[in-house]
């Protein structure tokens, strides 16, 4: 999904970072950069390349993780794997740039949510231990509401334990 925002001053923010680690500022990584600084959500490989695709832009998929590869360690845009066999990527200059994530097994399904509870724990483990957090990432595996209401069920795997804990 595309958004209205003006993206140029991330883009510019990227030229930046690429100038000074002495890169060039191509048109293809501007044109790389541009697709996910649009996005909403999470998107692979394949759909970066299939909306650049959309734009008549002809870059090939090494030039793409290359260029991703360039976004992750500007710190620009985050890389998540969300056990797909592939990466997904999203920017971290969106309206929420601190959410967590819940992922359906089922269908792939992955939705972004907040939690004022996860900043006390953050706090309260600063002060209890004099640890200082700078990121934090949580993923809850399960089955989203549309999944369930369907009656899909997840086959319990590995050994059970005689304890119950739930």
């Amino acid at each position: 999904m595309q958004t209205d925002r003006d993206v140029t001053p991330y883009i510019r923010l990227f030229g930046r970072y690429l100038r000074d680690l002495g890169l060039p500022v191509t048109q293809q990584r501007e044109a790389v950069a541009d697709v996910v600084f649009t996005s909403e959500g999470h998107r692979s490989v394949d759909e970066i390349e299939g909306e650049l695709r959309e734009r008549d832009e002809r870059i090939g998929k090494a030039t793409i993780y290359r260029t991703l590869d360039l976004l992750v360690r500007s710190r620009l845009v985050a890389e998540r794997d969300f056990g797909e066999g592939f990466k997904r990527y999203e920017h971290r200059l969106s309206d929420h740039p601190v959410h967590e994530h819940l992922i359906c097994l089922e269908c792939g399904k992955v939705t972004e949510f907040e939690s004022n509870e996860l900043y006390r724990v953050e706090n309260r483990v600063r002060q209890e231990h004099g640890f200082q957090p700078v990121r934090r990432r949580l993923e809850i595996y399960g089955l989203c509401k549309e999944c369930h209401d369907a009656g899909v069920e997840l086959p319990i795997e590995g050994l059970m334990c005689p304890i119950e804990t739930v």
